[in-house]
């Protein structure tokens, strides 16, 4: 039997680090994807995670575990998929380091993902998204953080690691102001900012006073500000938002909502869906049609430049006995009844 333990490591230190150049993202998302699978592994086994074998973890098991992310945490397809990405990830290397493991590796890799559905990306109006960007308050020193940050988060179409990870050197005011956005795939993309944008950042610059991080949002007690504690704020002044913005009640805001919606927005003004694409940092163009889908205005202007079918004129007539005495019976009734 061949522990586990010491492959895992170095997938971890020596694999997504430096062979793949993983991002810090992606290596949190295996991390995590591994820790539910030896967790379930250990459980259905009776055997401690560290004590685990590399041949105890065979296909029939990882399809029970994908099965109880489904059924026992309820997550959907895609999670599910990430999960096997990041357990597929760790068989291609351990087939060059455990050859012996070679029919095992094949059979894990053969597990097809499964198919997900193509929902309509969630978006808000330009009525909510303003009712959600006046909720901080300005006259605090966390409000003037919030606004700032909402503001940058909808004004980039940032995704919250690219919000959080920002450092007070990417900004910059002058000559003209912008940010350097360090996005997915360690691909940097540089984006101009709103005038509304640039006040809102230099109002919290003002307040944001010596910190030891680097980063250009920071909690209240000077550190890096977390992917939980963005969701947090950002949830806390959606609510207050309903108030002056009651539709919003009936809507679910999440972080990357604000991301779509920024997509859309640029997708409506521009009609360009390669400015979209540059804009949000996207490596492929198919990744960003999805917001084609969700924007009526396109379909509306391909269906003005389109000659419609003519209709044909005429009548339904029964010819038919039986459904001829039928109608004529329903007529009857319908005077007798209105006598």
């Amino acid at each position: 039997m061949t522990a586990i333990a010491p492959h895992i490591t170095a997938f971890f230190e020596e694999r997504l680090p430096l062979e793949r150049r993983a991002s810090e993202n992606t290596r949190d998302s295996y991390a995590y994807a591994f820790q539910l699978l030896l967790t379930f592994a250990s459980k259905r086994l009776k055997v401690a995670p560290s004590s685990l074998a590399l041949e105890q973890i065979d296909a029939p098991l990882v399809v029970e575990f994908l099965n109880s992310l489904e059924t026992t945490r309820g997550n959907g397809p895609s999670s599910r998929n990430v999960r096997l990405a990041a357990v597929k990830s760790f068989m291609h290397f351990v087939e060059y380091r455990v050859p012996s493991a070679m029919e095992q590796v094949r059979r894990i890799l053969a597990i097809p993902a499964k198919k997900t559905e193509s929902p309509l990306v969630k978006h808000l109006t330009a009525e909510e998204m303003q009712a959600i960007l006046d909720a901080p308050d300005p006259t605090s020193w966390g409000g003037t953080r919030d606004r700032a940050m909402l503001h940058l988060c909808y004004a980039g179409a940032l995704r919250v690691s690219e919000l959080t990870g920002l450092r007070l050197d990417d900004l910059k005011l002058q000559p003209q102001a912008n940010v350097l956005v360090h996005g997915k795939g360690r691909k940097e993309r540089c984006l101009p900012l709103w005038k509304t944008t640039t006040t809102a950042l230099r109002a919290w610059l003002a307040v944001r006073g010596a910190v030891p991080v680097p980063e250009l949002f920071v909690s209240a007690r000077g550190q890096s500000l977390t992917r939980s504690g963005f969701e947090y704020i950002l949830h806390k002044h959606a609510r207050a938002a309903r108030q002056r913005c009651p539709s919003l009640a009936t809507k679910r805001v999440f972080p990357h909502v604000l991301r779509h919606t920024c997509a859309l927005t640029i997708l409506q003004a521009t009609k360009d869906l390669r400015k979209v694409s540059l804009w949000l940092g996207h490596a492929h163009m198919q990744t960003t049609e999805m917001y084609t889908r969700a924007d009526p205005s396109v379909k509306l202007e391909a269906l003005e430049l389109v000659m419609p079918p003519k209709l044909r004129s005429g009548r339904f007539k029964a010819t038919d006995k039986l459904i001829a005495s039928l109608t004529s019976r329903s007529f009857m009734r319908s005077g007798t009844a209105t006598k």
